[in-house]
């Protein structure tokens, strides 16, 4: 078993803990754990500076708790290691050890080398059933999990710890910020150093942005079917690591990259959010590759099913499942979590899928284990969390379901806004529930009023300009013949599909774009925009660009409209004046219960409050929504989603500051009396 080993390198038996897993360097040498509870052996192998030659094999010499340890004297950081684990190779009662396949230590920091696709990465022969074993080696094609030095000079720097209420989402792909932008230096494009340079966080500061969140950051595969047809994994939800960043994400490769990019968004008060994939990994169904969990110990890591547990137990689409059930398992993301917030120091997440991460044996719970360790933590329930609400799992659809402090992706938002701008009859009530923070869904176990992240459109479907460019997907370059992205788009072309040089539908898609993101950030809760969509990127109708890491998917910054730049810019601006806009209580009617409560009243363009009739006139494209706000302004938001019309202001002395149909929206004039409300825009008026 021992065939690589040599004399002048042995483990310390004294010194080795079972405490933290992974590889931890403490100055002298490096403790190598690996949990794994059906394992009968562990070796650990060390490769060469290049990470291709394997030059010591060396099994772990204890074991406890399943936790395999020991400890190397004078292994330093750049040290290049996987692992080999023996024990039973028997599928049908879901175990797959196979020493011949290399694998990744999910704790590993650091990365080096990228993926080959090669038959021997898979546990079986390919061709075959998944119940013969494969003994090709596979090494040679493997990652390599790199030994990291944690010191790096913070400084001051810490967690920013913005209010829910001033936070401003802007969602963004590491690669595909920069890939095109004039002002990066081409060799830092697509990478951290890239992302965190001068000229983008200027733009996101001009525009008002408080918060990155980045599409996964996470060491994940490139899927082999991808590779086959000249494609590759763009959007990154397929994770390996759970703690190394994506290696192509680096220009120097090491992850300390990523910690100077942390600190400059911070230097310039920009918190960073990460998306992270917690349900399932790059492994997929048992007819997957072997890679590291797999290997390491398939029915600990992974839900099998309980009838046969040859078989992935499979919620999340992808075809496998981590079981979060096992504490073990838990552990390894809580510690992936807590990693990234204090040793990388960002400053929450997005869980993707995250109702798989609340399924427990009876379905989704959302006093599950998962969740109650995370509101348990004195590290993790100070960070933000915003969970996607959704997996593909019988009862998986739970918008407004998840526990405090989460915040939740509101698609009920994004679709009933992109409705009502597209002129859908009947939907005032729909959308003054958006308006408020949809409270039917968020208004109960004592939740705040910012419990909801409002969007128009995000990085899975359609951006905010092709809303208004497309009536259909245009998914051709994803060689799935237009099978692939949904068909509920919600989108409104205006008079030609695509690209026209026609100016009065490009005007009219403008004037559309400007009052849709109007009444988002007009809108109670926490606003999120899609990276782009502040200067009208378009994907060329692909609403489903989790494939192009290329042009179609990449911002292109030379085509920003100004206008639309500027419009973003001055939104942002208002729903930061004078206190805010955002407030952490529901708005109720006149007869606030607390002081603090926000005062809403629905108002007809002919001056009176809205009455049970109006709200249920098909036509009505035009009302507005007065927000008394405590100690701070008492504003009236007029929405036309129609044509041209007018509005009778209430009585008092008013003052015009939005008004989405100019050029220049921002504004400061006196009004009173019937105002004209132009066709698809929106204004607001503040009172005194």
């Amino acid at each position: 078993m021992n065939k690589h080993a040599t004399p002048d390198l042995a483990f310390d038996i004294e010194s080795g803990h079972p405490n933290r897993l992974g590889a931890d360097y403490d100055g002298e040498g490096t403790n190598f754990a690996l949990f794994s509870d059906n394992a009968t052996a562990v070796e650990l192998c060390l490769f060469d500076e290049t990470g291709k030659e394997e030059t010591h094999r060396l099994e772990m010499p204890a074991m406890e708790g399943g936790i395999w340890h020991g400890y190397l004297p004078g292994i330093r950081p750049g040290q290049a290691y996987g692992y080999r684990v023996h024990g039973a190779f028997a599928p049908e009662e879901g175990h797959r050890f196979n020493p011949a396949k290399l694998l990744l230590d999910p704790y590993a920091r650091e990365l080096r080398g990228q993926l080959q696709w090669d038959d021997s990465l898979f546990g079986y022969p390919m061709g075959e059933e998944d119940t013969v074993k494969d003994e090709r080696d596979s090494a040679a094609f493997m990652p390599k999990a790199v030994v990291v030095d944690p010191a790096f000079d913070w400084e001051a720097d810490k967690a920013l710890r913005h209010r829910w209420e001033d936070t401003v989402i802007y969602e963004a792909h590491v690669r595909g910020m920069t890939m095109r932008h004039q002002d990066v230096p081409e060799a830092d494009r697509g990478t951290f150093k890239g992302l965190a340079s001068k000229p983008i966080i200027n733009h996101l500061k001009s525009i008002g942005v408080t918060a990155i969140e980045l599409l996964p950051v996470h060491g994940f595969l490139n899927d082999q079917h991808l590779a086959d047809k000249g494609l590759s994994n763009y959007w990154g939800y397929n994770t390996l690591c759970f703690f190394a960043p994506h290696r192509q994400y680096l220009k120097s490769g090491a992850m300390r990259e990523v910690k100077e990019a942390i600190k400059r968004f911070h230097d310039a008060g920009i918190e960073v959010i990460l998306d992270v994939v917690y349900n399932h990994t790059a492994e997929g169904n048992e007819k997957g590759p072997t890679l590291s969990f797999r290997g390491i110990d398939n029915a600990s890591y992974y839900l099998l099913s309980p009838e046969e547990p040859r078989h992935s137990f499979d919620t999340t689409g992808t075809g496998n499942t981590l079981n979060m059930a096992h504490p073990m398992v838990l552990r390894m993301v809580l510690d992936s979590l807590r990693y990234w917030v204090e040793v990388m120091h960002v400053d929450g997440f997005r869980f993707d899928l995250a109702s798989t991460l609340g399924r427990e044996p009876h379905g989704f719970e959302r006093e599950g284990a998962f969740f109650g360790a995370i509101r348990q933590d004195p590290v993790l329930s100070t960070v933000k969390l915003i969970a996607e609400p959704w997996d593909i799992g019988d009862g998986g659809y739970q918008v407004g379901g998840f526990p405090w402090p989460f915040r939740e992706w509101n698609d009920k938002a994004r679709d009933d806004l992109r409705a009502f701008w597209r002129r859908d009859p009947g939907l005032l009530s729909e959308t003054s529930q958006r308006l408020l923070g949809s409270p039917v869904q968020f208004s109960h176990s004592r939740r705040p009023a910012t419990s909801s992240v409002n969007f128009l459109a995000a990085h899975d479907g359609f951006t905010l300009w092709d809303t208004v460019s497309y009536n259909e997907k245009h998914n051709d370059a994803n060689g799935e013949g237009g099978a692939d992205g949904h068909d509920h788009n919600l989108s409104h072309n205006l008079g030609a599909e695509g690209p026209t040089e026609d100016e009065g539908i490009l005007n009219a898609r403008l004037r559309r774009v400007k009052g849709m993101l109007a009444t988002l950030f007009l809108s109670q809760g926490v606003p999120m925009i899609l990276a782009g969509d502040e200067f009208g990127q378009t994907q060329g109708g692909n609403n489903n660009v989790y494939c192009q890491d290329n042009e179609i998917a990449w911002l292109d910054w030379d085509a920003a409209k100004p206008e639309l730049m500027r419009a973003v810019a001055d939104l942002v601006a208002f729903r930061k004046a004078d206190g805010g806009l955002s407030r952490p209580r529901f708005a109720t009617g006149p007869d606030a219960p607390h002081e603090a409560t926000p005062i809403a009243t629905w108002h007809h363009p002919a001056g009176r409050e809205m009455e049970s009739a109006d709200w249920e006139d098909q036509g009505l494209g035009l009302f507005a929504m007065r927000m008394q706000l405590p100690e701070a302004r008492d504003m009236l938001v007029v929405f036309n989603t129609g044509d041209d019309g007018a509005f009778a202001l209430p009585e008092g002395n008013w003052t015009r500051k939005i008004d989405t149909s100019r050029d220049v929206i921002a504004c400061d004039e006196p009004a009173e009396g019937e105002v004209p409300a132009g066709w698809q825009s929106v204004q607001v008026f503040v009172a005194g």
